[in-house]
């Protein structure tokens, strides 16, 4: 009997711990769901301070406008911040105005908070080059994933104490997937890019649904037609700001936006991180380069210096990269490069999956600096076989490609590519990808383009480094026994998974995205996750071709007089 009852009082005692478990899991959910903001769940008191919240918040925002020179209570700590934007894999981008005086500190300085309270650290990343605009980068922590919809969050220089302390939160976050990212005024109009306007390649809401909207005031805003829609660019005309507040026109900043108007939708105005600045210009301090190259990079400042001396070597006289977000070393060696001579910009681009946009600003914005322009990636280098038996290099050597009459009417040559694989490379080659990687595909795959932007099609269209030409323009395709691009595409698998990231282009597939399987752009046997595929360092090998390796080992190998195996490249230095 007294057996039979330590039974029954474990199992009673079980059972108590089972449902307090049950208990207070159920609470957490229902506090980290959002259940306390729920009106019913409310006092009265708090029932009347939120009707009372939009007045509150107006004044709230109006305090946090006022420059504070010490730490007098809680609101000198909290940051005044713009636009919020939810970027890939979960991270969050917080804008912050040039007025506003923040210090990138030790990166663990500043917090994200959230509506339901939970923190993130943040930390400034960039200098948005046209607006001047801050940008802190946090992530959304796990908490707040699960509650719907996702709100902006506040910018802190620490983490609150109390709750309280916080003023209410109850601005959606923007998705990266329908924004208005940037502006860039020419001397004719306004070009804005955006995404989420047109979304199939191809496939172009006509201007005239459309409009650009200028200022923040729905009552005092300017709207102008739309004169071109193209993927993520749209053109439209200069805006009489007369009617827009004196304070927006003096300090210039514009926010700019695009208005879509059908039968289905209604209007919608697109949620814009972009201003404009009504007499933009280019300052010229340099003469204008015959030829210029331009690519898109991340993360690659370890293929840099090679793929910059090689090109220089043979003619491209500067070089413009639209830096995606690298948190490498890229900066550091884009100085160094610059100290030895070398002409290199960087143009701050992180908008994901927007390469084609990003080509189409640089056809803008370096028509005052180039003439023409070379579209090849960091992993591409420019190579003709007729080059064999130089025993140095020549800035004349690609300049040949540009036509010498003045009245020529050729506005691209296309070059075809040879894809190379891994070469039975197991890192990255420490001489550089010329010297590394020598085993290809037979077929050609794909072109890359010379242009001149004088002839770019006002649409600034562009797919796989080629743009649309005016009318009265035409390519030329060049012959691959003449010209061909190198392009270290399949590299040693330790380089290769990094681009399971995701695809540069708006309209290829990620990699990790299960459509498409049967693509161009994706690696032939390769799945949806970064898992190497077996026998992955000989993939991709049917011709041996050593001709740029044997050819800038001439060039540009120091030290090979009495050795071919203790050697170092120029760009090693």
């Amino acid at each position: 009997m007294a057996y039979r009852f330590r039974i029954d009082l474990c199992f009673v005692f079980l059972s108590i711990l089972v449902l307090a478990g049950c208990y207070l899991r159920l609470y957490r959910n229902g506090t980290d769901s959002g259940e306390y903001l729920r009106p019913d769940r409310l006092s009265l008191r708090a029932r009347s301070y939120e009707m009372l919240r939009p007045q509150k918040a107006l004044r709230e925002e109006e305090e946090l406008a006022r420059p504070s020179r010490h730490v007098s209570s809680v609101r000198d700590w909290i940051i005044p911040t713009g636009d919020s934007v939810l970027f890939p894999e979960w991270e969050v981008l917080v804008f912050v105005s040039p007025e506003v005086e923040v210090t990138a500190g030790s990166g663990e300085e500043y917090q994200c908070v959230f509506h339901n309270y939970e923190t993130s650290p943040a930390r400034l990343v960039w200098v948005l080059p046209f607006t001047k605009s801050r940008a802190f980068k946090c992530v959304l922590p796990r908490r707040t994933r699960r509650i719907r919809p996702f709100i902006q969050p506040a910018l802190t220089r620490e983490a609150p104490a109390k709750r309280e302390e916080i003023p209410p939160l109850t601005t959606k976050l923007i998705r990266w997937t329908f924004l208005v990212y940037e502006s860039f005024s020419t001397e004719n109009d306004v070009v804005l890019f955006a995404k989420g306007v047109n979304n199939r390649q191809g496939i172009n809401r006509p201007p005239s649904e459309l409009l650009c909207v200028f200022g923040d005031n729905s009552t005092t805003a300017v709207s102008t037609a739309v004169t071109a829609s193209n993927q993520e660019v749209f053109r439209c005309r200069r805006p009489d700001l007369r009617t827009l507040p004196n304070g927006e026109i003096e300090n210039q900043r514009i926010k700019v936006s695009v208005q879509i108007s059908d039968e289905e939708n209604g209007v919608i105005l697109v949620p814009s991180v972009a201003y404009y600045t009504p007499m933009h210009t280019l300052a010229i301090h340099e003469q204008k380069s015959q030829l210029c190259a331009s690519t898109m990079i991340y993360n690659a400042a370890k293929f840099l210096k090679e793929w910059v001396f090689y090109h220089s070597r043979i003619g491209v006289e500067k070089f413009i990269l639209y830096d995606n977000g690298s948190d490498d070393e890229l900066q550091r060696i884009v100085e160094e490069l610059n100290q030895n001579g070398f002409n290199v910009e960087t143009v701050l681009w992180p908008w994901p999956k927007t390469q084609e946009a990003g080509f189409s600003h640089s056809a803008i914005y370096a028509k005052q600096t180039c003439k023409w322009m070379l579209y090849v990636d960091i992993d591409e280098f420019v190579f003709s076989p007729k080059w064999l038996n130089s025993s140095t290099p020549s800035t004349q050597m690609i300049s040949s490609l540009i036509p010498k009459k003045p009245n020529s009417k050729i506005g691209q040559i296309s070059i075809s590519c040879n894809e190379f694989g891994p070469s039975n490379q197991r890192t990255h080659p420490i001489h550089g990808v010329t010297q590394g990687y020598t085993c290809r595909r037979l077929i050609e795959q794909r072109h890359k383009s010379m242009l001149l932007l004088d002839a770019v099609d006002s649409s600034l269209y562009n797919v796989v480094h080629h743009f649309g030409l005016k009318e009265d323009f035409k390519w030329k395709k060049l012959s691959l026994n003449q010209w061909v691009v190198n392009h270290y595409k399949y590299q040693a698998w330790s380089e290769f998974k990094t681009k399971f990231r995701r695809r540069v282009s708006a309209y290829v597939s990620d990699w990790r995205d299960e459509t498409n399987p049967h693509s161009k752009d994706r690696a032939p046997g390769l799945g949806f996750l970064p898992v190497e595929p077996k026998g992955w360092a000989n993939k991709f090998c049917e011709v041996n071709d050593e001709r740029l390796k044997t050819m800038t080992q001439r060039w540009f190998g120091i030290g090979m007089v009495t050795s071919t195996s203790d050697y170092k490249m120029a760009w090693e230095e």
